[in-house]
């Protein structure tokens, strides 16, 4: 007997504890995918299972994005299981896999390989599920019906638009010493950050206005991947920043690194500590995105000049709202039906829009808004 009418008797057997209050339940894992994770308890009557894959709990934004979605289903009546994969693609595989033998409604998939998910969604699509990809495109598969992102080639682009007006590029004499690096290869969303990036300041490298001393700048944005760094790590990025500034700089300082998010620019940051470079001395421009608390104390601190903030509770929203359409037949909200192309079809999406944050502007973009406490940021 499917879940759905598992349900369905559940419901209507224990109809008096329901109207005693009983609200749905939800499961969470990490590391057990050889377990089956269904939701336990009761079911809201009428409600529906809905499944969520988050790809690792190692990075703080993903813990809050699982969390905020699962506080809003389980708010509007659904049961939820929630899977971290711990950034292992068979992990995640295997989640899915478990989360399909409850025969839940929809999939909400944020995939670590963007590419490695077309068997098992067949499997899914078999079984008469919607797939919704979070904040990650899902590539090379027709079975996956909706999209939710932030711009993510708007993304690149104010972080380049930062460093073009940071170092007055445009009226400055330079050269300027400048170090990009690219996000995980396996990651769709990378190559939008890189390219969004990488078409403001190429022009400037083109012109020698920017120079790239270790010689680390892809000949296009087709090429980001040869700087990309594998599962966002931050040590990662640490120990390619190191070897750079040993290999390459020697009297000469990096004057403005690249960072495409707020992992990476933690492990930059170190390497450049542990090379000797002071705040408010020769401390060079670095970009990131996220809005991780540790970097954003880290601007307070002068050591990280922007990030570039998408309030995920924003896009936690929109899902929440796109999966209650799915299950209720009506038409999905989206705003884009021609950009994400993932090899096999157009995937029909809602972009939602990031905006910079700096130092100057903690207080306002992210105290204010509730985002972070005043204290969690030593203000």
């Amino acid at each position: 007997m499917s879940l759905r009418r598992t349900k369905v008797v559940a419901a209507l057997a224990g109809v008096a504890l329901l109207a005693a209050g009983l609200t749905a339940c939800s499961s969470e894992r990490e590391t057990t995918p050889e377990e089956t994770s269904g939701s336990g308890g009761a079911a809201v009557a009428g409600g529906e299972l809905i499944g969520i894959a988050m790809p690792t709990k190692s990075l703080e934004r993903w813990n809050k994005d699982g969390a905020h979605l699962e506080e809003l289903l389980e708010d509007a009546g659904y049961e939820t299981t929630l899977q971290y994969a711990d950034n292992k693609v068979d992990q995640q595989i295997t989640q899915i896999q478990n989360m399909i033998n409850l025969d839940p409604a929809v999939l909400v998939i944020a995939s670590i390989d963007g590419t490695a998910l077309g068997p098992v969604l067949q499997q899914a699509a078999d079984a008469g599920i919607k797939i919704v990809a979070y904040d990650r495109l899902i590539n090379e598969t027709e079975n996956v019906d909706y999209y939710a992102t932030f711009d993510n080639y708007k993304v690149g682009q104010l972080q380049g638009e930062f460093i073009v007006d940071a170092l007055d590029l445009d009226n400055a004499a330079g050269p300027f010493n400048l170090e990009p690096f690219a996000g995980s290869p396996d990651d769709n969303n990378a190559k939008f950050f890189f390219s969004g990036a990488w078409d403001v300041l190429s022009p400037y490298v083109e012109s020698g206005k920017l120079v790239v001393p270790s010689g680390k700048a892809p000949a296009s944005n087709d090429d980001w991947a040869s700087i990309g760094i594998q599962g966002w790590l931050s040590d990662t990025a640490q120990s390619e920043m190191q070897n750079r500034l040993n290999s390459f700089y020697g009297s000469d300082k990096v004057d403005v690194v690249l960072s495409p998010n707020d992992s990476l620019a933690l492990g930059i940051e170190q390497a450049l500590e542990s090379s000797g470079y002071a705040v408010g001395t020769d401390w060079p421009i670095v970009t990131g995105q996220d809005a991780d608390q540790a970097n954003v104390v880290n601007m307070l601190a002068g050591r990280q000049s922007m990030t570039v903030w998408k309030d995920t509770r924003t896009l936690g929203d929109q899902v929440a709202t796109m999966v209650d359409q799915i299950v209720k037949g009506e038409t999905v909200t989206v705003n884009d039906e021609e950009t994400y192309d993932n090899g096999v079809k157009v995937v029909p999406t809602y972009l939602l829009p990031p905006q910079v944050v700096t130092a100057d502007t903690v207080q306002s973009a992210l105290v204010d808004s509730g985002f972070y406490k005043a204290s969690d940021l030593g203000l």
